[in-house]
C-alpha cells in the first residue's frame, strides 16, 4: 500500500519551487493559485527569503501548492492513502476527492491569514521537547500552563502557550528531555487561535465537500475518515485542536503501508515515518523535492500502488534504497 504525505509549516526553505517552474504551466498555474490566496506565490517560492517565508500568512499557502503542484505530476489513480501534517491536511484533503484544488489553496490563504492575525493578539509561541518519558512530558507541559500541540512520534512533542510559560519549561524541563524553541509566530493548535478557526469556519460554510475516493487519515486521532462533511468540520477544527501525527504513523503501521512518497517540501515527515516505523515492517520512502526526483516516485508508485502486484516479503529491507532525510520541526 502506498500513501503520499502533505508536509506543515517549517518545512519550507528559500527557493524551493525554483527548479518546479522550469516544468510546463507550472508557473501560470502559481499564478492562477497566487489570486486565490492573495500571496504571490511565484515570488514566494522562488525569489522569497527565510524570514518573509516564514510569515504564517505566506508560508500556510504557499506549502499547499507545493504539494499540489508535485502532485499533478503523479498518477494518483494509484495511490491509496493520503495524509498531511496540520496545514498540509488541506492538501491532502484535495489529493483525496474531498476538496478541490482551488477550495484547497482558499482555504489555505485564509486559514494563514488567521491563524497570523491571531498571533498578534498576545505574546506566544512553541518549543520542541525532545526526549524523556511521553506521559511525563505532557504533565509537565500541562503544569506550565502549556498545551501539548504536536505529537509527532519519535521522541519529539511540541508544546504552545504564553511566553512566560515556554520560559518556566526551558528552565525546568521533564526529565531527560531537551527543550528547542521554534521560530514560529505563536501558539498554533491550542485555544489562542479560537479567532482563526471562527473566520475559517465561515468560509468554509460556503464549501460543498464530496466524501474522499482514497483512505484520506485525520490529525485529530489517526483515523481514517470517510465523509466529506465531517473531513471539512475536522480541518476547521484542527486549528486549535492538537496534531497528533504520532497516530497518523501508528495508522500507517496498522493499514500495512509499504511505501511513502512526501511531497515538496520534502524530509519532515520522511524522518519522523523513517524513525517511527523501523524494522522488517519499514516502509520504503521517496522525498519528492525537485522534478528530478519524479522518476523515483513514479517507479515507486509502479510497485506499490494500487494495482501493483503484492509479493509476499516485497518490502525492501530497511537500511537499503531509502533517501536520506534531515529531522526539521513540523508545526502548522
Amino acid at each position: 500500500m502506498l500513501a503520499v504525505l502533505c508536509p506543515g509549516q517549517g518545512s519550507q526553505k528559500p527557493g524551493f519551487l525554483t527548479p518546479w517552474l522550469d516544468l510546463t504551466g507550472v508557473e501560470d498555474r502559481l499564478r492562477s493559485w497566487s489570486t486565490l490566496a492573495e500571496v504571490d506565490l511565484v515570488h514566494l517560492g522562488t525569489k522569497a527569503d527565510a524570514d518573509e517565508i516564514r510569515d504564517t500568512a505566506r508560508t500556510q499557502p504557499l506549502l499547499v501548492a507545493a504539494a499540489l503542484l508535485a502532485a499533478e505530476q503523479l498518477p494518483l489513480t494509484e495511490v491509496a492513502l493520503t495524509a498531511g501534517h496540520s496545514v498540509g491536511e488541506l492538501g491532502a484533503a484535495a489529493l483525496a476527492g474531498t476538496l478541490s484544488t482551488e477550495a484547497a489553496i482558499t482555504l489555505a490563504g485564509v486559514r494563514g491569514r488567521e491563524m497570523a492575525a491571531a498571533c498578534a493578539l498576545e505574546p506566544t509561541g512553541m518549543a520542541a521537547v525532545l526526549g524523556g518519558d511521553p506521559d511525563e512530558v505532557v504533565a509537565v507541559i500541562n503544569g506550565h500552563g502549556l498545551h501539548a500541540a504536536n505529537r509527532n512520534g519519535s521522541g519529539q512533542i511540541v508544546a504552545a502557550g504564553a511566553v512566560a510559560g515556554l520560559e518556566k519549561l526551558a528552565a525546568e524541563p521533564p526529565t531527560r528531555a531537551r527543550i528547542i524553541r521554534l521560530q514560529v509566530a505563536g501558539a498554533f493548535h491550542t485555544p489562542y487561535m479560537a479567532p482563526a478557526e471562527t473566520a475559517l469556519a465561515s468560509v468554509a460554510d460556503g464549501i460543498t465537500p464530496d466524501d474522499p475516493t482514497r483512505i484520506l487519515l485525520s490529525n485529530l486521532d489517526g483515523a481514517p475518515v470517510d465523509d466529506g462533511r465531517e473531513v471539512l468540520q475536522r480541518l476547521v477544527r484542527q486549528v486549535t485542536a492538537p496534531v497528533r501525527w504520532d497516530l497518523c504513523m501508528a495508522t500507517l503501521a496498522e493499514l500495512g503501508v509499504t511505501a511513502v512518497i512526501e511531497l515538496p517540501p520534502a524530509g519532515t515527515l520522511a524522518g519522523l515515518v523513517k524513525r517511527e516505523l523501523k524494522g522488517n515492517g519499514a516502509p520504503e520512502i521517496v522525498t519528492l523535492n525537485t522534478p528530478d526526483d519524479l522518476p523515483a516516485a513514479r517507479d515507486l508508485i509502479a510497485r506499490h500502488g494500487t494495482t501493483a502486484r503484492q509479493e509476499p516479503g516485497s518490502r525492501l529491507d530497511s537500511n537499503e534504497s531509502r533517501d536520506e532525510t534531515d529531522r526539521r520541526e513540523s508545526s502548522a
